[in-house]
C-alpha cells in the first residue's frame, strides 16, 4: 500500500513543457510557481517535455537559471532511484501515467468543445485528482458520459469520470515595469489580436471580416501570431498566409498589420497598454481558459469576442453582467479535418461566430470608443480590470492551487485509513 506522511515536505516531480512558449508551457510555469510559493510544504524536481513544434524561451533571468538547476538535478535524482511523493503532471490526458508516486495529480488546459474524448476518462480514472483551468472545462470533463457493453456478457454500462476534480483559474501579472514598444503602424484606431494560426483560434474569418467591415477607414487590425515557432521560416509562412488571405482585398483603406517573433511577457502585456492598440478582438472557436483575452481584460481593454468555454470566468463581473463586446454563436460540430484521435472527437462540437454578429460588434466598440461614449466605456473596463487584479490575485490563485493539491494529498492519505493535519 502506498503511504505518505504529511507532516513534512514532499518530493514532487512537475512534469511538463516548462520550458516552452505555449500555452501549456504557461500552465506549467503557473504550476511550478504556485508550488514555490510555499517551499515549506514542497520540494519540486521538473522533467521537461516538449509541446509540438512551439518555440523554447530564450528569457535568461533568475527563474530559468533555477529551473535549469532543478532539470540537473532531477536528472541525477532520478539516476540513483530517487522517489517521489507525488507526481504534478502538465498535459493534455491522453498523455498522463500512474506512476510509483503515492499521489497522481492530472492537469490540463482543459476542454474547448462540448465533449472529451472516452481516453480521457480512462487516464483521467488512473489519476488521484485532476486541475482544471476553467469552470467549462470541469464541466465538460464532469458530463461526458460514455455507454459500455461487456463483450463477454452483453452487460451494459457507462464509463464517466469518478475522480475528484478541481478548478484553478489563471492568475493576474503584475510587472514592476512595461516597455515601450514602438509600433510602426498609420492608422488611428486599431484592434489587436493574439493567437497562433491555428484553426481553433479562427484566425482567417476575424481578418476578413475586420477588412470587410471597415474596407473604406481609417482602421487597422494588428495581429500578433505564428504558425509554430518565431523563427524566419515561421515568419515567412505566415507571410505568405497572410498575403494570401487579404489577395481579394487590395482596394482598401484599412490595414492589417503582421506582429511576428519573439517577446517577452512584459513586452506582450505592452501591447495592452500602447497607444496605437484601441481594443482586443478574438472569434475563437473555444478556450480552455483564454489567456490572451484575460491579459486583455486583466489590462483594461475593451474586448471584443464569443462568449464561450473558457472565458466566460472572467468576462462578466461579480454580479454576472456582460463587460464585453458579445459576439452570437452557434453550436456546431468541429470540422472534419481537425478530428484528432484522443483529443477532438467528431462527436464534439464548438462555437461558430456569426459573420453579421461580429462585424456589428466590431462596428459598435469602434463606435464607442470614437465617440462621445469613450470615456465612459473605458471607465467600465478599468472597473473590471480593477476586479480582476483583485479576485485573480497571484496570492489567491497560488493559494488555491496549494489547497488543491494539499486537499489531494490528504484524501489518498486517509483513504489508507491514516490521519493527516497539514498547516497552511
Amino acid at each position: 500500500m502506498k503511504k505518505i506522511s504529511l507532516d513534512g515536505m514532499k518530493k514532487v516531480l512537475l512534469v511538463g513543457p516548462v520550458l516552452t512558449r505555449s500555452g501549456y508551457g504557461e500552465q506549467s510555469r503557473f504550476a511550478l510557481r504556485s508550488l514555490m510559493s510555499r517551499p515549506d510544504l514542497f520540494e519540486v524536481y521538473i522533467q521537461p517535455l516538449q509541446w509540438g513544434h512551439t518555440s523554447w524561451l530564450y528569457e535568461d533571468d533568475d527563474e530559468r537559471a533555477w529551473v535549469d538547476a532543478r532539470i540537473e538535478r532531477t536528472i541525477g535524482y532520478m539516476q540513483q532511484g530517487g522517489q517521489f511523493d507525488m507526481t504534478l503532471q502538465v498535459t493534455i490526458p491522453v498523455e498522463w501515467k500512474k506512476s510509483s508516486a503515492t499521489v497522481d495529480i492530472g492537469y490540463t488546459a482543459g476542454i474547448e468543445t462540448t465533449k472529451v474524448a472516452h481516453q480521457w476518462i480512462t487516464s483521467g480514472n488512473e489519476m488521484d485528482h485532476i486541475i482544471v483551468v476553467s469552470n467549462h472545462s470541469k464541466k465538460i470533463y464532469e458530463e461526458t458520459v460514455y455507454d459500455t457493453r461487456d463483450e463477454n456478457t452483453g452487460q451494459e454500462g457507462s464509463m464517466r469520470l469518478d475522480t475528484s476534480i478541481d478548478v484553478v483559474n489563471y492568475p493576474v501579472k503584475k510587472y514592476e515595469s512595461i516597455p515601450e514598444l514602438e509600433l510602426d503602424v498609420t492608422t488611428d484606431f486599431n484592434f489587436l489580436t493574439i493567437a497562433q494560426w491555428a484553426p481553433r483560434k479562427n484566425l482567417d474569418n476575424t481578418i476578413v471580416w475586420f477588412v470587410e467591415e471597415f474596407r473604406d477607414e481609417n482602421v487597422g487590425l494588428i495581429v500578433k501570431t505564428n504558425m509554430a515557432k518565431n523563427c524566419q521560416m515561421d515568419l515567412e509562412a505566415t507571410e505568405d498566409k497572410l498575403r494570401n488571405l487579404l489577395n481579394d482585398h487590395k482596394d482598401r483603406k484599412c490595414k492589417v498589420y503582421l506582429l511576428h517573433g519573439d517577446m517577452s511577457d512584459e513586452e506582450i502585456h505592452s501591447l495592452y497598454f500602447n497607444d496605437k492598440t484601441s481594443a482586443f478582438l478574438l472569434l475563437t472557436h473555444g478556450e480552455g481558459y483564454g489567456l490572451p483575452l484575460f491579459e486583455a481584460a486583466y489590462s483594461g481593454m475593451p474586448v471584443v469576442t464569443v462568449g464561450w468555454s473558457g472565458q466566460n470566468d472572467f468576462l462578466h463581473d461579480q454580479d454576472n453582467k456582460t463587460t464585453y463586446y458579445p459576439v452570437g454563436f452557434d453550436l456546431s460540430p468541429i470540422q472534419k479535418e481537425l478530428v484528432w484521435d484522443g483529443v477532438l472527437i467528431k462527436e464534439s462540437m464548438w462555437a461558430y461566430a456569426r459573420e453579421q454578429s461580429a462585424k456589428s460588434q466590431m462596428r459598435r466598440c469602434y463606435e464607442d470608443l470614437t465617440g462621445p461614449t469613450k470615456e465612459q466605456i473605458l471607465a467600465k473596463t478599468c472597473d473590471h480590470a480593477k476586479y480582476l487584479s483583485e479576485e485573480f490575485s497571484e496570492e489567491k490563485m497560488y493559494a488555491k492551487f496549494v489547497d488543491s493539491v494539499v486537499t489531494a494529498c490528504e484524501s489518498s492519505s486517509n483513504q489508507e485509513g491514516e490521519a493527516s493535519v497539514i498547516v497552511l
